[in-house]
């Protein structure tokens, strides 16, 4: 389903920055107009039998406690698909961060970690991907990246 979204997505996005440069002269005909519009339209009725990954209710609590309130179930949709879209490219470049620290690993300690090849996400990882979004992520010395986290600094092996 996810697939049919995307070139919709598009659509909208182009709808989206038409209407913010509606001072500007358009370049574009009333036909194009009307197919965007007819895109905007096929994609919000879309949203109406799609089941996003992150729940209704929510979504709707988070609108709320941020002080909006609609009752179209279309618009909370379309700002869980948002944040889904969101989440997982903050995902793959924590990923992406990941395995880069992986490979600068040195190689003799890197052919004992690989008998377990699973990629282990840590706070660093996020944090760089989210920078990147311009989210500041700073965690508190109590989160236990390492072994020696919150251990004396007398004591520390590092």
């Amino acid at each position: 389903m996810m697939e049919k979204l995307k070139p919709l997505l598009l659509t909208e996005q182009r709808v989206i920055d038409q209407k913010m440069n509606q001072n500007q002269p358009q370049s574009s005909s009333s036909e194009g107009r009307t197919d965007d519009d007819s895109a905007l339209s096929d994609f919000l009725a879309s949203l109406i039998d799609y089941t996003p990954t992150i729940p209704d209710e929510l979504v709707e609590h988070y609108l709320a406690k941020s002080g909006f309130q609609c009752p179209d179930v279309r618009l909370t949709r379309l700002v869980a698909v948002a944040t889904q879209k969101f989440v997982a490219e903050i995902a793959g470049d924590a990923l992406q961060h990941s395995k880069a620290r992986q490979a600068s690993i040195p190689k003799d300690k890197r052919d004992r970690q690989q008998k377990d090849k699973r990629l282990v996400l840590t706070m660093e990882d996020l944090s760089k991907a989210l920078r990147e979004y311009g989210v500041n992520l700073r965690h508190q010395e109590y989160f236990a990246d390492s072994p020696s986290t919150g251990m004396d600094p007398a004591t520390r092996d590092e």
